[in-house]
Protein backbone atom coordinates (compact mmCIF):
# COMPACT_ATOMS: atom_id res chain seq x y z
CA UNK A 1 0.00 0.00 0.00
CA UNK A 2 2.80 2.38 0.87
CA UNK A 3 4.57 1.60 -2.44
CA UNK A 4 1.32 2.07 -4.34
CA UNK A 5 0.80 5.42 -2.68
CA UNK A 6 4.32 6.55 -3.53
CA UNK A 7 4.21 5.39 -7.13
CA UNK A 8 1.37 6.32 -9.48
CA UNK A 9 1.01 3.42 -11.92
CA UNK A 10 -1.16 5.46 -14.29
CA UNK A 11 1.71 7.88 -14.80
CA UNK A 12 4.03 4.95 -15.57
CA UNK A 13 1.75 3.51 -18.27
CA UNK A 14 3.13 5.72 -21.14
CA UNK A 15 6.70 4.83 -20.19
CA UNK A 16 5.81 1.12 -20.14
CA UNK A 17 4.24 1.36 -23.61
CA UNK A 18 7.28 3.26 -24.89
CA UNK A 19 9.58 0.61 -23.46
CA UNK A 20 7.53 -2.18 -25.07
CA UNK A 21 7.70 -0.56 -28.50
CA UNK A 22 11.42 0.13 -28.03
CA UNK A 23 12.07 -3.54 -27.24
CA UNK A 24 10.03 -4.67 -30.27
CA UNK A 25 11.86 -2.21 -32.56
CA UNK A 26 15.23 -3.37 -31.17
CA UNK A 27 14.30 -6.99 -31.80
CA UNK A 28 13.17 -6.25 -35.37
CA UNK A 29 16.37 -4.34 -36.12
CA UNK A 30 18.39 -7.20 -34.66
CA UNK A 31 16.60 -9.71 -36.89
CA UNK A 32 17.09 -7.53 -39.97
CA UNK A 33 20.75 -6.82 -39.30
CA UNK A 34 21.77 -10.37 -38.40
CA UNK A 35 23.80 -10.56 -41.59
CA UNK A 36 27.44 -9.60 -41.50
CA UNK A 37 28.74 -6.40 -43.09
CA UNK A 38 29.46 -6.44 -46.79
CA UNK A 39 33.24 -6.22 -46.27
CA UNK A 40 33.27 -9.27 -43.99
CA UNK A 41 31.10 -11.20 -46.44
CA UNK A 42 33.50 -10.42 -49.29
CA UNK A 43 36.48 -11.53 -47.18
CA UNK A 44 34.73 -14.78 -46.30
CA UNK A 45 33.90 -15.38 -49.95
CA UNK A 46 37.55 -14.88 -50.88
CA UNK A 47 38.74 -17.24 -48.11
CA UNK A 48 36.05 -19.87 -48.67
CA UNK A 49 34.58 -19.83 -52.20
CA UNK A 50 32.62 -23.03 -51.51
CA UNK A 51 30.30 -21.26 -49.06
CA UNK A 52 29.27 -18.81 -51.77
CA UNK A 53 28.70 -21.57 -54.29
CA UNK A 54 26.66 -23.52 -51.73
CA UNK A 55 24.38 -20.57 -51.02
CA UNK A 56 24.05 -19.91 -54.72
CA UNK A 57 23.15 -23.53 -55.42
CA UNK A 58 20.52 -23.56 -52.64
CA UNK A 59 18.91 -20.36 -53.94
CA UNK A 60 18.97 -21.73 -57.49
CA UNK A 61 17.33 -24.95 -56.30
CA UNK A 62 14.52 -23.01 -54.64
CA UNK A 63 14.00 -20.90 -57.76
CA UNK A 64 14.05 -23.99 -59.97
CA UNK A 65 11.48 -25.73 -57.77
CA UNK A 66 9.18 -22.71 -57.87
CA UNK A 67 9.61 -22.28 -61.62
CA UNK A 68 8.93 -25.98 -62.24
CA UNK A 69 5.77 -25.81 -60.16
CA UNK A 70 4.55 -22.74 -62.08
CA UNK A 71 5.43 -24.30 -65.44
CA UNK A 72 3.55 -27.49 -64.59
CA UNK A 73 0.41 -25.61 -63.56
CA UNK A 74 0.53 -23.05 -66.37
CA UNK A 75 -0.39 -25.16 -69.44
CA UNK A 76 -3.74 -26.25 -67.99
CA UNK A 77 -4.56 -22.69 -66.89
CA UNK A 78 -3.34 -21.07 -70.11
CA UNK A 79 -5.22 -23.39 -72.47
CA UNK A 80 -8.46 -21.29 -72.56
CA UNK A 81 -6.47 -18.13 -73.37
CA UNK A 82 -4.04 -19.50 -75.95
CA UNK A 83 -3.79 -17.40 -79.16
CA UNK A 84 -5.51 -18.95 -82.13
CA UNK A 85 -3.12 -17.76 -84.84
CA UNK A 86 0.65 -17.81 -85.21
CA UNK A 87 0.69 -14.02 -85.63
CA UNK A 88 -0.86 -13.49 -82.22
CA UNK A 89 1.58 -15.97 -80.69
CA UNK A 90 4.55 -14.16 -82.22
CA UNK A 91 3.27 -10.79 -81.00
CA UNK A 92 2.89 -12.14 -77.48
CA UNK A 93 6.39 -13.63 -77.56
CA UNK A 94 7.82 -10.31 -78.76
CA UNK A 95 6.09 -8.44 -75.93
CA UNK A 96 7.43 -10.90 -73.39
CA UNK A 97 10.89 -10.68 -74.92
CA UNK A 98 10.73 -6.89 -74.64
CA UNK A 99 10.16 -7.36 -70.90
CA UNK A 100 13.10 -9.75 -70.63
CA UNK A 101 11.25 -13.09 -70.66
CA UNK A 102 12.83 -15.04 -73.49
CA UNK A 103 12.01 -18.60 -72.43
CA UNK A 104 9.88 -20.96 -74.49
CA UNK A 105 7.31 -21.30 -71.70
CA UNK A 106 7.04 -17.57 -70.95
CA UNK A 107 3.82 -17.16 -72.96
CA UNK A 108 2.23 -20.17 -71.26
CA UNK A 109 3.17 -18.89 -67.80
CA UNK A 110 1.86 -15.41 -68.62
CA UNK A 111 -1.49 -16.67 -69.88
CA UNK A 112 -1.71 -19.06 -66.92
CA UNK A 113 -1.18 -16.19 -64.50
CA UNK A 114 -3.95 -14.21 -66.19
CA UNK A 115 -6.42 -17.07 -65.98
CA UNK A 116 -5.42 -17.84 -62.39
CA UNK A 117 -5.90 -14.18 -61.50
CA UNK A 118 -9.37 -14.28 -63.02
CA UNK A 119 -10.35 -17.38 -61.01
CA UNK A 120 -8.87 -16.03 -57.77
CA UNK A 121 -10.50 -12.63 -58.31
CA UNK A 122 -13.92 -14.13 -58.95
CA UNK A 123 -13.58 -16.38 -55.90
CA UNK A 124 -12.27 -13.80 -53.46
CA UNK A 125 -14.37 -10.95 -54.84
CA UNK A 126 -17.49 -13.10 -54.85
CA UNK A 127 -16.94 -14.29 -51.28
CA UNK A 128 -16.26 -10.76 -50.01
CA UNK A 129 -19.20 -9.25 -51.89
CA UNK A 130 -21.66 -11.94 -50.79
CA UNK A 131 -20.47 -11.68 -47.21
CA UNK A 132 -20.82 -7.88 -47.21
CA UNK A 133 -23.97 -7.26 -49.28
CA UNK A 134 -25.58 -10.66 -49.81
CA UNK A 135 -26.55 -12.23 -53.11
CA UNK A 136 -27.72 -9.41 -55.36
CA UNK A 137 -26.70 -7.48 -58.46
CA UNK A 138 -24.30 -5.28 -56.53
CA UNK A 139 -22.33 -8.26 -55.23
CA UNK A 140 -22.26 -9.74 -58.73
CA UNK A 141 -20.82 -6.52 -60.16
CA UNK A 142 -18.24 -6.41 -57.37
CA UNK A 143 -17.19 -9.99 -58.12
CA UNK A 144 -16.80 -9.22 -61.83
CA UNK A 145 -14.84 -6.05 -61.05
CA UNK A 146 -12.35 -7.80 -58.77
CA UNK A 147 -11.95 -10.67 -61.24
CA UNK A 148 -11.35 -8.27 -64.12
CA UNK A 149 -8.76 -6.30 -62.11
CA UNK A 150 -6.77 -9.43 -61.28
CA UNK A 151 -7.15 -10.67 -64.85
CA UNK A 152 -5.55 -7.51 -66.30
CA UNK A 153 -2.96 -7.20 -63.54
CA UNK A 154 -0.33 -9.26 -65.46
CA UNK A 155 -0.91 -7.02 -68.50
CA UNK A 156 -0.25 -3.89 -66.45
CA UNK A 157 2.84 -5.45 -64.88
CA UNK A 158 4.10 -6.50 -68.33
CA UNK A 159 3.68 -2.97 -69.71
CA UNK A 160 5.56 -1.56 -66.72
CA UNK A 161 8.42 -4.03 -67.14
CA UNK A 162 8.62 -3.36 -70.89
CA UNK A 163 8.76 0.41 -70.44
CA UNK A 164 11.36 0.19 -67.67
CA UNK A 165 13.55 -2.18 -69.66
CA UNK A 166 13.31 -0.10 -72.84
CA UNK A 167 14.20 3.05 -70.91
CA UNK A 168 17.23 1.27 -69.42
CA UNK A 169 18.34 0.23 -72.92
CA UNK A 170 17.76 3.73 -74.29
CA UNK A 171 19.81 5.39 -71.53
CA UNK A 172 22.69 2.94 -71.71
CA UNK A 173 22.97 2.65 -75.48
CA UNK A 174 25.17 5.75 -76.11
CA UNK A 175 27.72 4.57 -73.54
CA UNK A 176 27.68 1.10 -75.07
CA UNK A 177 28.24 2.57 -78.52
CA UNK A 178 31.17 4.66 -77.28
CA UNK A 179 32.75 1.53 -75.83
CA UNK A 180 32.06 -0.32 -79.08
CA UNK A 181 33.79 2.46 -81.02
CA UNK A 182 36.83 2.26 -78.75
CA UNK A 183 37.01 -1.53 -79.09
CA UNK A 184 36.56 -1.51 -82.87
CA UNK A 185 39.14 1.25 -83.38
CA UNK A 186 41.54 -0.70 -81.13
CA UNK A 187 41.48 -3.56 -83.65
CA UNK A 188 38.76 -5.86 -82.34
CA UNK A 189 36.07 -7.24 -84.58
CA UNK A 190 32.42 -6.46 -84.01
CA UNK A 191 31.75 -9.83 -82.37
CA UNK A 192 34.67 -9.47 -79.94
CA UNK A 193 33.70 -5.85 -79.26
CA UNK A 194 30.15 -6.88 -78.36
CA UNK A 195 31.46 -9.52 -76.00
CA UNK A 196 33.77 -6.96 -74.40
CA UNK A 197 30.90 -4.50 -73.97
CA UNK A 198 28.70 -7.16 -72.38
CA UNK A 199 31.45 -7.92 -69.88
CA UNK A 200 32.41 -4.34 -69.03
CA UNK A 201 28.90 -2.87 -68.76
CA UNK A 202 27.36 -5.64 -66.68
CA UNK A 203 27.65 -3.55 -63.51
CA UNK A 204 26.49 -0.19 -64.91
CA UNK A 205 23.95 -1.03 -67.61
CA UNK A 206 22.93 -4.61 -66.91
CA UNK A 207 20.04 -4.80 -69.39
CA UNK A 208 21.96 -3.80 -72.48
CA UNK A 209 24.93 -5.92 -71.37
CA UNK A 210 22.63 -8.95 -71.19
CA UNK A 211 21.21 -8.22 -74.64
CA UNK A 212 24.67 -7.92 -76.16
CA UNK A 213 25.68 -11.11 -74.36
CA UNK A 214 22.72 -12.97 -75.86
CA UNK A 215 23.57 -11.63 -79.32
CA UNK A 216 27.19 -12.69 -78.92
CA UNK A 217 26.10 -16.15 -77.81
CA UNK A 218 23.90 -16.47 -80.90
CA UNK A 219 26.85 -15.50 -83.08
CA UNK A 220 28.97 -18.19 -81.44
CA UNK A 221 26.23 -20.74 -82.15
CA UNK A 222 26.65 -20.14 -85.87
CA UNK A 223 23.88 -17.71 -86.73
CA UNK A 224 24.57 -14.99 -89.25
CA UNK A 225 25.33 -11.49 -88.07
CA UNK A 226 22.43 -9.94 -89.95
CA UNK A 227 19.90 -12.25 -88.28
CA UNK A 228 21.41 -11.67 -84.85
CA UNK A 229 21.41 -7.87 -85.19
CA UNK A 230 17.86 -7.84 -86.56
CA UNK A 231 16.66 -10.06 -83.71
CA UNK A 232 18.48 -7.81 -81.21
CA UNK A 233 16.44 -4.82 -82.36
CA UNK A 234 13.17 -6.76 -82.34
CA UNK A 235 13.87 -8.38 -78.96
CA UNK A 236 14.46 -5.09 -77.18
CA UNK A 237 11.74 -3.10 -78.91
CA UNK A 238 13.83 0.11 -78.83
CA UNK A 239 13.70 2.15 -82.03
CA UNK A 240 17.27 3.40 -81.62
CA UNK A 241 18.61 -0.12 -81.29
CA UNK A 242 16.65 -1.22 -84.35
CA UNK A 243 18.19 1.70 -86.23
CA UNK A 244 21.63 0.71 -84.99
CA UNK A 245 21.06 -2.85 -86.18
CA UNK A 246 20.02 -1.57 -89.61
CA UNK A 247 23.09 0.68 -89.81
CA UNK A 248 25.45 -2.15 -88.87
CA UNK A 249 23.80 -4.49 -91.38
CA UNK A 250 24.21 -1.92 -94.13
CA UNK A 251 27.82 -1.19 -93.13
CA UNK A 252 28.64 -4.89 -93.16
CA UNK A 253 26.88 -5.36 -96.48
CA UNK A 254 28.60 -2.50 -98.31
CA UNK A 255 31.96 -2.77 -96.55
CA UNK A 256 31.99 0.70 -95.01
CA UNK A 257 33.65 1.66 -91.73
CA UNK A 258 31.79 0.18 -88.77
CA UNK A 259 33.57 2.49 -86.31
CA UNK A 260 32.41 5.60 -88.19
CA UNK A 261 28.85 4.28 -88.37
CA UNK A 262 28.89 3.59 -84.63
CA UNK A 263 30.25 7.05 -83.87
CA UNK A 264 27.59 8.80 -85.96
CA UNK A 265 24.85 6.69 -84.38
CA UNK A 266 26.15 7.44 -80.87
CA UNK A 267 26.18 11.20 -81.53
CA UNK A 268 22.64 11.10 -82.92
CA UNK A 269 21.39 9.15 -79.90
CA UNK A 270 23.00 11.59 -77.47
CA UNK A 271 21.41 14.47 -79.37
CA UNK A 272 18.01 12.80 -79.19
CA UNK A 273 18.40 12.13 -75.48
CA UNK A 274 19.30 15.79 -74.87
CA UNK A 275 16.27 16.90 -76.91
CA UNK A 276 14.01 14.65 -74.84
CA UNK A 277 15.43 16.18 -71.64
CA UNK A 278 14.84 19.70 -73.00
CA UNK A 279 11.29 18.76 -73.99
CA UNK A 280 10.54 17.48 -70.48
CA UNK A 281 12.03 20.63 -68.96
CA UNK A 282 9.85 22.80 -71.22
CA UNK A 283 6.73 20.86 -70.14
CA UNK A 284 7.46 21.49 -66.46
CA UNK A 285 5.97 25.00 -66.48
CA UNK A 286 2.69 23.75 -67.93
CA UNK A 287 2.52 20.78 -65.56
CA UNK A 288 3.02 23.04 -62.54
CA UNK A 289 -0.12 25.05 -63.32
CA UNK A 290 -2.55 22.50 -61.85
CA UNK A 291 -0.72 22.04 -58.50
CA UNK A 292 -0.37 25.83 -58.20
CA UNK A 293 -4.05 26.47 -58.87
CA UNK A 294 -5.35 23.63 -56.70
CA UNK A 295 -2.98 23.73 -53.70
CA UNK A 296 -0.84 26.88 -53.54
CA UNK A 297 -3.09 29.69 -54.79
CA UNK A 298 -5.92 28.96 -52.29
CA UNK A 299 -3.48 29.24 -49.39
CA UNK A 300 -2.00 32.48 -50.74
CA UNK A 301 -5.53 33.83 -51.31
CA UNK A 302 -6.53 33.08 -47.71
CA UNK A 303 -3.35 34.65 -46.30
CA UNK A 304 -3.64 37.83 -48.39
CA UNK A 305 -7.40 38.38 -48.52
CA UNK A 306 -8.33 36.85 -45.14
CA UNK A 307 -7.37 39.83 -42.89
CA UNK A 308 -9.01 42.30 -45.25
CA UNK A 309 -12.19 40.22 -45.35
CA UNK A 310 -12.30 40.02 -41.54
CA UNK A 311 -11.85 43.81 -41.28
CA UNK A 312 -14.61 44.41 -43.82
CA UNK A 313 -16.97 42.10 -41.93
CA UNK A 314 -16.25 43.86 -38.63
CA UNK A 315 -16.89 47.26 -40.24
CA UNK A 316 -20.04 46.22 -42.12
CA UNK A 317 -21.89 44.52 -39.25
CA UNK A 318 -22.33 47.69 -37.12
CA UNK A 319 -23.57 49.61 -40.17
CA UNK A 320 -26.08 46.87 -41.01
CA UNK A 321 -27.30 46.72 -37.42
CA UNK A 322 -27.67 50.52 -37.31
CA UNK A 323 -29.58 50.53 -40.60
CA UNK A 324 -31.94 47.81 -39.36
Amino acid sequence: MIFADLVNFESLTPFAIFGLFAVIAWWVLGVISTGKPRAEQRLEQIKNPRSRSGRLESSLKKQDALSRMIEKASPALAKPLEPKSDLEKSKLKIRLANAGFRGDGAATVFLGLKFAGLIVGLTIGGAAAVGAAGINQKSLMMMVFVGGCLFYLPEIALKFLVSRRQMAVFLGLPDALDLLVVCVEAGLGLDQAMRRVSEEMLGTHRVIAEEFGVANFQLQMGRTRNEVLHELGVRTGVADLRGLAAVLIQADKFGSSIAQALRVQSNSMRTRRRQIAEEKAAKTAVQLIFPLVLFIFPGIFVVLVGPAAITMIKEMFPLMEAAS
